[in-house]
């Protein structure tokens, strides 16, 4: 269909309730399931036994990548990775640039998806790290060193259950 070219009610109807991702088998779905968990545990338990605040919600959202979609260009290790440091430096930088907190936030977002798009290392849940700023007065070294830890740690868990049956090419 041209994207110039009307489309009917019903047409738009099928295209907004369509489902686009592949039906893949159960013992797949569970493994990503307990991947996410075993994700999530992993950083709540360090950040218990480090005092590091590494349980953070954009990282739930990158298991979510990592283990229910890893062939997926946006749950690539470079992409987290790269994503992450991106998001963290922006962040620092609108705190320290912009004094309202919101408006720090808001710029630190925009930046974000500006710098990830150019840079070719696009992962959505990175964008959450300035409405964390925002919430949560940590900053500095602080901030990279548990942003660091935390999707070190994903990505790492992401290459061991990938090479559990059912395997899952990951890296792609």
């Amino acid at each position: 269909m041209d994207p110039n070219e009307h489309r009917t009610f019903r047409q738009y109807v099928r295209a907004l309730t369509r489902r686009r991702e592949r039906q893949i088998p159960l013992s797949a779905i569970a493994k990503g399931g307990l991947g996410a968990f075993a994700g999530v545990a992993l950083v709540g338990a360090l950040a218990t036994l480090t005092g590091l605040p590494l349980l953070l919600a954009p990282f739930a959202a990158t298991c979510a990548l990592l283990f229910g979609q890893p062939s997926s260009r946006l749950a690539q290790p470079i992409n987290v990775m790269g994503g992450y440091l991106i998001a963290t430096i922006a962040c620092d930088a609108a705190f320290l640039a912009f004094p309202h907190a919101w408006l720090a936030a808001a710029v630190a977002v925009g930046v974000t998806v500006i710098l990830m798009r150019w840079a070719r290392v696009t992962h959505p849940p990175a964008c959450a790290m300035p409405i964390l700023g925002y919430d949560w007065n940590v900053h500095g070294l602080e901030l990279f060193m548990t942003v660091f830890v935390g999707a070190v740690l994903l990505v790492a868990l992401a290459l061991v259950v990938h090479r559990i049956p059912p395997r899952r090419r990951y890296p792609l």
